[in-house]
């Protein structure tokens, strides 16, 4: 009897190890603490300086459209009061800007250094060094022919271990 293949196990896996989604993965979690940090400021900072700003004599960015209705008491509260917390709705308007300012700065961070490890790669690519790295012409070393780029993991290991001893058999002199 065959075993049951899990294909939606398999195509969930090569799904959740791509690249992007790890790079979504981490985007969603500094995105939300940043967020979380930036909703902490404006509703413990902002918000009250901004419910501060009087509109009338007794509130600050607040409308009260029905006052509370209290039992015949006079402590029980029957219907609460309905309110218009003007402050709320512009902290939460800062919130958005801000963080979306915070991840535009962060964006834009890894998009430039990404730009430039992919200018370097190129460089590298053409047998090039970069115009601010490259060595003054008196200084160059002779070009040797290239030799032929190695095909596998072994063979470049070996090609890095023969050319560590050369170095250690002939060092240069430092004079």
């Amino acid at each position: 009897m065959k075993k049951p293949k899990f294909k939606l196990l398999k195509e969930f896996k090569e799904f959740i190890s791509r690249g992007s989604v790890l790079d979504l993965a981490v985007g969603m979690i500094i995105g939300a603490a940043f967020t979380a940090i930036i909703t902490a400021v404006v509703n413990n900072i902002l918000q009250p300086l901004i419910n501060w700003i009087p509109i009338n004599k007794e509130t600050g960015l607040i409308t009260v459209l029905r006052d509370p209705v209290y039992a015949e008491d006079g402590i029980t509260v029957v219907t609460d009061a309905l309110v218009i917390n003007w402050g709320a709705v512009i902290s939460a308007v800062v919130t958005f800007l801000l963080t979306a300012l915070v991840l535009f700065a962060i964006v834009k961070a890894i998009n430039t250094a990404k730009a430039g490890a992919a200018k370097l790669k190129e460089a590298v690519e053409k047998d090039e060094t970069p115009a601010e790295e490259a060595a003054p012409a008196e200084e160059a070393a002779p070009a040797a022919e290239p030799a032929p780029a190695p095909q596998t993991q072994e063979e470049l290991l070996k090609e890095i271990r023969d050319l560590l001893k050369q170095q250690i058999q002939n060092p240069k002199d430092e004079q």
